[in-house]
């Protein structure tokens, strides 16, 4: 299987996206995430940040240019081998996508049943994080008895229980007040300490300037970088010259056409805990 050229969780080079025939809706889109890294994906209405998220997911593949996860180029991926790969992303999809059939408890616990994990185990981790997130009475509760807040609330629980590699989250605060905001992207913030690399796409602009994360910026379907925390537009074009790390965010450097920058939010390994830790040792503790 043919492997990326470097240790980034994500690269992507010269990639561009069409729907059947149509026009291009993301165009020589060039940049690379270190692991551990934190970022928003910015950009209006149209400008491709679901499409790019489809290609982080691997619900599409490129038509044209290299997306590569873990390692892997996805489009020489096997299908079967997809959902090994899928399993290492978590994802929070801005219509939810619970199982209607399925309780809040149920929902959220099926990662972990998917991924093998004790019974014991699943329900001390479920009910501990439905807890924070405010749902402890709801764990019954079928999807369509629950309001959009509370659904949010849900598919974020299920996409972070599993501590994936790489959590996409779209929209994760647009149906929930401005303190469950901040509370929900503390709990985001605390997975990314310990080792995920997370994109959130996002309109909110006041909360991507209040936490001060690194930028990936759409317009039209290209991709500009933008300083961690920086308020308006961002200006710069992955693979323009620029001095290292001048953007503020660990830019890799000078870079060449064609190779883009590499984001890394932190620049130290962070600490895994064993997977077996409980929730509130691994995502819960420190967490307001």
């Amino acid at each position: 299987m043919k492997k990326a050229a470097d240790d980034n969780i994500v690269r992507f080079e010269n990639a561009g996206l069409r729907y059947g025939f149509g026009p291009e809706v993301l165009q020589d889109v060039t940049f690379a995430l270190a692991e551990g890294s934190f970022h928003f994906l910015t950009g209006e209405s149209g400008a491709g940040k679901s499409s790019l998220l489809k290609l982080l997911y691997l619900a599409l593949k490129p038509t044209r240019g290299v997306v590569a996860l873990f390692g892997r180029d996805v489009a020489s991926l096997a299908r079967p081998s997809l959902p090994a790969l899928r399993r290492q992303v978590g994802v929070v999809f801005q219509e939810f996508r619970l199982l209607a059939h399925l309780s809040t408890f149920d929902n959220v616990a099926l990662p972990l049943r998917i991924a093998g994990v004790r019974g014991s185990e699943v329900n001390r981790n479920v009910t501990e994080l439905l807890a924070w997130v405010g749902l402890k009475d709801q764990m019954k509760a079928r999807p369509s008895t629950l309001s959009g807040g509370q659904q949010q609330r849900v598919a974020i629980a299920r996409a972070v229980i599993g501590r994936p590699k790489l959590l996409l989250a779209d929209e994760p605060t647009g149906n929930v007040d401005d303190r469950m905001a901040l509370r929900l992207m503390h709990l985001f913030e605390e997975l990314n300490r310990l080792g995920t690399t997370v994109v959130i796409a996002t309109h909110n602009v006041s909360l991507v300037e209040r936490l001060g994360h690194g930028r990936l910026h759409l317009e039209g379907g290209r991709l500009t970088l933008g300083a961690p925390g920086g308020a308006g537009r961002p200006d710069k074009r992955p693979g323009a010259e620029d001095a290292a790390g001048s953007s503020g965010l660990g830019a890799s450097a000078p870079g060449s056409p064609g190779r883009g920058a590499t984001i890394d939010a932190r620049g130290v390994e962070p600490a895994h805990p064993t997977a077996q830790a409980p929730v509130r040792e691994w995502i819960l503790k420190g967490v307001p």
